[in-house]
């Protein structure tokens, strides 16, 4: 752990959250005392956190006072606290959670010089018409058309920031939004229909039954040929742990593996995990969903890459067995 003076408090907000715990877990093994900011509520969410050695738990409200508080003790804030689920269609509500928590943390991490990473999202890029490069110029992000209300909250959030870099504003000394692809891994089981597909079938295959992926109706790719970039949690982790140790990196970078791997792909891969013989029906993908439906993503990581970070991205076959192995297999018996 590189200590900063005494600052060495990571304060992770969302960080009861799917890939939160893994970076307050992965921070709490370096040394740093973590402070996670999040709602428990009642359901099994704070199992995420039942092998994290965690300072302390604070309520999403309780944020702000903290960092005036105790901001002199913050190495970063990591702030990964959202509304995810790209069916939400409360505007207010994502307004208030996804938008104004997100600005008033940038304010408060620039008026009191403390870094800011935060979770934006590859639904900024909507049908991807456009690509998914990562360029960091208003004009870029003010080209993008997100699909669904959390994507529109993420972008908003991406131009305000730049706009606040590229006027000269008071901005953090370190800042990075991390737009993540299709992440999977521990740690997402609280997430009922927004955890990954490898998540949800796992069950089926280890029994040997035929699990159900979409069919396409897209005359360019066959049934499970729907292609995403799948990124294992472990890799987003070890960005966000590169970022902190290298402050003068800022920008907006795309978290993903930069290969592009199809559903069908993704099955077969579970289903070697599991130690089956792959079984796969095709369905009919509902109608609500098509207009909206996204075909084809991969991250563009050459500016991450040119930024220095240089570790690999773990396979969709490697990320799967140790999902497995180290996870589903003994939470599903």
């Amino acid at each position: 752990m590189t200590v900063y003076g005494n600052r060495d408090t990571v304060l992770v907000t969302g960080g009861a959250g799917f890939i939160g715990s893994n970076i307050a877990r992965a921070f709490a093994q370096d040394g740093y005392r973590v402070v996670v900011a999040d709602w428990l509520e009642s359901g099994p969410k704070w199992r995420n956190l039942q092998d994290v050695l965690v300072d302390d738990v604070i309520r999403p409200e309780a944020v702000l006072p903290f960092l005036e508080r105790d901001g002199g003790r913050v190495r970063a804030v990591i702030h990964m606290g959202a509304i995810s689920a790209t069916t939400e269609t409360d505007g207010d509500k994502i307004v208030s959670q996804n938008i104004r928590a997100s600005l008033d943390l940038w304010e408060l991490c620039a008026r009191k010089g403390l870094p800011f990473i935060y979770a934006s999202s590859a639904a900024t890029y909507g049908d991807g018409s456009r690509g998914f490069g990562d360029a960091e110029t208003l004009a870029d992000l003010m080209s993008l058309a997100p699909l669904n209300l959390y994507g529109w909250s993420k972008l908003m959030a991406d131009r305000r920031f730049l706009s606040d870099v590229a006027a000269g504003r008071a901005h953090p000394p370190q800042w990075a939004g991390l737009r993540f692809f299709n992440v999977y891994g521990p740690g997402e089981e609280h997430k009922g229909d927004m955890r990954s597909v490898i998540h949800k079938i796992y069950p089926t295959a280890a029994a040997g039954e035929a699990v159900t992926l979409f069919k396409s109706h897209d005359p360019g790719y066959a049934d499970g040929g729907q292609l995403r970039d799948f990124v294992y949690v472990a890799d987003c982790v070890a960005v966000v742990r590169w970022l902190v140790e290298t402050p003068s990196v800022s920008g907006i970078f795309n978290i993903g593996t930069g290969t592009a791997r199809s559903f069908a792909d993704l099955a077969r891969a579970v289903f070697s995990a599991a130690g089956r013989e792959p079984r796969i029906d095709y369905v009919d993908m509902p109608e609500r969903i098509r207009g909206a439906y996204q075909y084809f993503t991969q991250a563009d990581m050459t500016k991450l890459r040119a930024a220095g970070f240089h570790q690999p991205f773990t396979s969709l076959e490697d990320g799967v067995s140790q999902y497995v192995s180290a996870h589903l297999r003994a939470r599903n018996g």
